[in-house]
């Protein structure tokens, strides 16, 4: 068996034509959808991130705005942007760019920000909205995957076992909540966990969100089974790579993402789907 490919790309593409279409209709009533993105430093990483993230804001239509500040901002004079930036009624999504310099406190600044424009969906109140089934911002990784999964009909994941490997605030935890709330059975595994292969080999679907390569292997997976692969890391000769041994796998599984081309550009789709029910929400 060769597994079937997720196409990210391709669902991405179809996704935002769709988000296009609904901001152009809001627009024509006077309420373009708004993205303010906010870069600290000079990371390479993330100044190819923040630039995908806009490019993608002007392709569906939005109104966006960059700010990009020096590695030597206080903690202060960001927290006093995001504050001008909540009460600024054409901006609809705030996005920081993580991480931060070291001497800001990346919490305090994901709480300054409004959860009705969180639309990275990490504040507490977004948080604590997907635990208890409240309307809220969902992180965009986790929702991405989620996208993923009802793309190849997996909607409704009841009587799946579904294994997140990985706990991380923004995909692991809110990875389990979202496969709880599509009735799957979950189990979170860690770097606290004692025989990984034997917990995956009963999965259904596998979540693989840890930012290690290789952490799972053909013999770790139950033939057939949904293996999305959340990493992002590089091999020995420096080709983008995810957490998944994608060349043993695919011969197992049934359904599977790609590094890159997966959950990669569906993360960025999912932010711009949080800034336009942001935008309808405020015109609402």
């Amino acid at each position: 068996m060769t597994a079937q490919l997720i196409d990210g790309n391709a669902l991405s593409t179809q996704v935002r034509a769709e988000v296009a279409q609904r901001a152009a209709a809001l627009t024509a009533r006077g309420h373009r959808p708004g993205l303010a993105v906010i870069l600290v430093g000079d990371n390479p990483a993330s100044a190819v991130y923040v630039r995908n993230k806009v490019k993608a804001c002007a392709d569906a239509g939005f109104h966006s705005v960059l700010e990009k500040y020096d590695a030597d901002l206080s903690e202060a004079a960001l927290l006093e942007r995001i504050e001008a930036l909540n009460n600024d009624p054409a901006i609809h999504g705030i996005l920081v760019q993580l991480p931060l310099p070291a001497h800001i406190d990346d919490h305090k600044v994901i709480e300054t920000i409004s959860p009705a424009k969180d639309v990275d969906g990490f504040h507490v109140a977004s948080a604590g909205a997907l635990m208890v089934g409240e309307v809220g911002f969902k992180a965009c990784t986790p929702y991405g995957c989620m996208k993923m999964l009802e793309s190849i009909g997996l909607k409704d994941l009841r009587g799946q076992h579904a294994v997140v490997i990985g706990r991380s605030n923004i995909v692991g935890k809110p990875m389990a909540m979202m496969l709880l709330r599509a009735n799957a059975t979950v189990t979170v595994c860690h770097s606290g966990t004692a025989d990984l292969g034997a917990i995956t080999r009963q999965a259904d679907v596998v979540v693989a969100a840890v930012g290690k390569r290789n952490v799972l292997t053909a013999d770790m997976v139950k033939p057939g089974a949904v293996v999305i692969d959340v990493g992002m890391n590089r091999n020995d000769e420096g080709k983008l790579c995810g957490d998944v041994d994608f060349a043993g796998v695919r011969e197992v599984a049934g359904w599977i993402t790609p590094v890159p081309g997966g959950v990669g550009p569906m993360t960025i789709t999912m932010l711009l789907v949080n800034t336009l029910e942001a935008a309808e929400r405020a015109a609402a």
